[in-house]
This record gives structure tokens, C-alpha cells and sequence, in this order.
């Protein structure tokens, strides 16, 4: 397209995932509760992991810091979108959709690197227990923890930079309910070639090589599992990474469907809808499946919830005194 249709445009539209109005209201009502089931169940999480101290383990510091990038990966798409429902507007601001579409890349990312690191946490308690309070330090946590950060926040920041490249012309309508990468370098009017090449490079880099340590580390895991030899044994190690296994393979199966679907079909529409799987609903899964599976953390959970409600009859018994 010719520079004379290339404009300074200071606003996108997000079409969401339907412009039916008669569907807007359930989607409305359907995101809500998804959002605040998702902000409520990982911020439990986190109360119990940091206010019991059987849980101030390396499994449930880590556990912790990924619900933490959930609510904040959620929080950086949703209310947004419930927003422009609720005022039957689809605007958001050039500067805002580069600000979303940066912290969406950023807490993808985080997502994919902390599952990792829980995968390798699993394969030194279950191959190396012996050792496992040696390698898994308070000190070793943390790094791991902090490495995580800077390779997100640097793949985020290289995309910004990649993008502000380019040119935007009239078309600014994206189809989907918040500012992902693929689809505003596809409405970029100016040649998009580099950022492209970039983008795929760099996401083979930075799935393909955590995914390799995933299936490494269960690798180990389970010729570790074999060579148990009571069945009980092998039960109360495999039960130990299961939660893990089971958010992996969501995250990673729905990510996967995702892009392989765009990469298949020209309907972006459709693309977006499968894209809830990973971005909202795997979010919102992952307190269930570690709390259902898990005894300490339900017992922790419990022990939380008493102290609140004993906490909240001791003040309203103070009230009620003259």
C-alpha cells in the first residue's frame, strides 16, 4: 500500500469476540464471573501460601508467583473488555493497545518460563531428593524467579520496539477482544517482513526451548517413577507433579491449537474465541487443579478461611458491645 494511504491513527477497535447485540450481554455476564473466579481463586493462593508456613516450600513460592502472573495477565485483557461492552465502545487508544499488547507478551511469557522452572523443581524432588534443599535454595529460587522476569520483560520490550516500526493506515479494526501481536502486524500497512521473521524466530526460541526442558524434566521423572518398586510409592511421587502435568499440557495444548489454527484458517474471529482457552480459561483452572489435588494446600486454604471468619465474629461481636 502507497505511503498516501498511511495515516497517524491515534485509536484501534477491538470487535471482540461477537458484535451480535443480543450476545453481549451474556458474554458481559459469561467474563465477569470468569474474572473474578480467576482473581479470587489465585489470590487465595497466594494469602495461603504466604500466611502458612508449611507451604514455604520451593514448589509453592513458585506456585505462588504464577498465580500471581495470572491475575495480572487476566487483568491486563478483561476489564478492558467488559468496559467497552458495558459503553458499547470498541475504541482503545494506540498507546493503550501497545501498553496491552507488551504486558500480554510479557505474562505469556512468564507463564511459559515459571512452568518450566516448577517442571525442573519436580525433577530434583523426585530424581535428586537427597539433595533437593541443597539445589533448591532460597537463593537458586529466587534467581530463577528473577531470570523469568528479564527474558519476559526483554522479549515484550524487543515486540514493542519491532512494532513501533511500522506504518498504520484507515484499517484499524482489530477481531479480537484485546491487542495481540499477529493481528496488528497484520494490519500494518508498511512491509512486515522483519517483524514476522522476529516474531516466529522468537517464539520458537522461547517455547520450543522451555518446552524441551518440560519434556526433559518428565522424562527423568518418569524413569524415576518406573524404578520405584511399591505401587504406593509410585503413586505418592507421580501425585506430586500431576497438578503440574495437567496445567503444562492445558496451557501448552490450548497455546498450541491457538496458533496452529491461525496458521490454517483465515477466520481471525475464530482464532480469537480459541485464544480465550489460554488467555482466561487455563487462568481460572489452574487454583482448582492444584487446590483438588493437593492436601496441603487444602488444608491450608481451610485454616486461612477459619482465621478470616474468627477474625470477622471477633469484630462483630466488639460492635455489637455497648
Amino acid at each position: 500500500m502507497g505511503p498516501e494511504n498511511e495515516t497517524q491513527i491515534s485509536e484501534f477497535l477491538l470487535l471482540g469476540l461477537s458484535e451480535d447485540p443480543e450476545l453481549q450481554p451474556l458474554i458481559f455476564g459469561l467474563f465477569l464471573s470468569m474474572y473474578l473466579v480467576t482473581v479470587l481463586g489465585n489470590l487465595l493462593i497466594i494469602l495461603a501460601t504466604i500466611s502458612d508456613s508449611h507451604l514455604h516450600t520451593p514448589m509453592y513460592f513458585f506456585l505462588s508467583n504464577l498465580s500471581f502472573v495470572d491475575i495480572c495477565f487476566t487483568s491486563n485483557t478483561i476489564p478492558k473488555m467488559l468496559m467497552n461492552i458495558q459503553t458499547q465502545s470498541k475504541a482503545i487508544t494506540y498507546a493503550g493497545c501497545i501498553t496491552q499488547m507488551q504486558f500480554s507478551i510479557l505474562f505469556a511469557g512468564l507463564d511459559i518460563f515459571l512452568l518450566t522452572v516448577m517442571a525442573y523443581d519436580r525433577f530434583v524432588a523426585i530424581c535428586h531428593p537427597l539433595h533437593y534443599m541443597v539445589i533448591m535454595n532460597s537463593q537458586r529460587c529466587g534467581l530463577l524467579v528473577l531470570v523469568s522476569w528479564i527474558m519476559s520483560a526483554l522479549h515484550s520490550l524487543l515486540q514493542v520496539l519491532m512494532v513501533l516500526q511500522l506504518s498504520f493506515c484507515t484499517d484499524v479494526e482489530i477481531p479480537h477482544f484485546f491487542c495481540e501481536l499477529n493481528h496488528l502486524v497484520h494490519l500494518a500497512c508498511s512491509d512486515t517482513f522483519v517483524n514476522e521473521v522476529v516474531m516466529y524466530v522468537v517464539a520458537v526460541l522461547l517455547a520450543g526451548g522451555p518446552l524441551a526442558g518440560l519434556l526433559y524434566s518428565y522424562s527423568k521423572i518418569v524413569s524415576s517413577i518406573r524404578a520405584i518398586s511399591s505401587a504406593q510409592g509410585r503413586y505418592k511421587a507421580f501425585s506430586t507433579c500431576a497438578s503440574h502435568l495437567s496445567v503444562v499440557s492445558l496451557f501448552y495444548f490450548t497455546s498450541l491449537g491457538v496458533y496452529l489454527s491461525s496458521a490454517v484458517t483465515q477466520n481471525s474471529r475464530s482464532t480469537a474465541t480459541a485464544s480465550v482457552m489460554y488467555s482466561v480459561v487455563t487462568p481460572m483452572l489452574n487454583p482448582f487443579i492444584y487446590s483438588l489435588r493437593n492436601k496441603n494446600l487444602k488444608s491450608a486454604l481451610r485454616r486461612l478461611c477459619e482465621r478470616e471468619y474468627m477474625k470477622s465474629s471477633v469484630v462483630l461481636r466488639l460492635k455489637m458491645c455497648p
